[in-house]
């Protein structure tokens, strides 16, 4: 059967649309539930924490919808790389569930970057949700930054399960996976999406020690 390019197209735009009000509704009962809080005067920084998560991951929901209806929807702006680590970190921790895991963010110098802020936090996400999903019950993920010559050097690692030798070659590839409920899109979403910022997704080492994924981008 062949499919039709411009009949997918509209399917993906109605769906995005679809899906695009559904999560909106997140986002309005999140500023009910704050309002509730100051109207009462509740401060609970557990709530409030999860309240912004939500929030921010709506955010990088619709961006990511808005792909389905339009080509070039890159918004770049000037982000500081501290903070994206940080947003990222906490917005991750949600995938720890009961799993003993540390996240430990090291940063030796700060630096600016010229992204598209949810973009670009959704791509370390991805690389922490994986390197989540890589730890069976106990185990330490590192998210570190380093800037030489105007290069900064973001890498994720993780003393989970390795991945194979020959996974190693094609984990980049769209639609490789070995997840049993994966798309095998994630990594490579990432890579491109990270391309299209100027910056570079790779591999770095993974073996029974370590996992290590680097992110290099220019700073300003």
């Amino acid at each position: 059967m062949t499919l039709n390019p411009e009949l997918l197209q509209e399917q993906s735009r109605c769906i995005a649309h679809e899906i695009r009000n559904q999560v909106s509704i997140c986002d309005v009962y999140c500023e009910i539930i704050k309002k509730h809080l100051e109207k009462d005067g509740i401060k609970n920084e557990s709530i409030s924490k999860a309240v912004d998560c939500i929030q921010k991951s709506v955010k990088i929901i619709n961006n990511s919808l808005i792909e389905l209806k339009s080509v070039n929807n890159y918004s770049p702006q000037n982000c500081d790389i501290d903070s994206l680590l940080e947003q990222s970190i906490s917005l991750s921790k949600v995938y720890i569930h009961d799993k003993k895991i540390d996240i430990i963010k090291s940063v030796k110098n700060n630096g600016i970057i010229n992204v598209d802020e949810n973009k670009f936090l959704a791509c370390i996400i991805n690389l922490i949700k994986n390197a989540i999903e890589a730890i069976e019950n106990k185990g330490e993920i590192i998210i570190s930054s380093e800037i030489k010559d105007k290069t900064a050097k973001i890498t994720i690692s993780n003393n989970g399960k390795a991945i194979s030798p020959s996974e190693q070659k094609t984990i980049f590839n769209e639609g490789f996976t070995t997840k049993k409920t994966g798309s095998g899109l994630g990594l490579y979403i990432c890579k491109n999406n990270l391309k299209a910022q100027n910056a570079d997704l790779e591999l770095l080492q993974s073996n029974s020690k370590k996992t290590i994924f680097e992110i290099t981008i220019q700073t300003i």
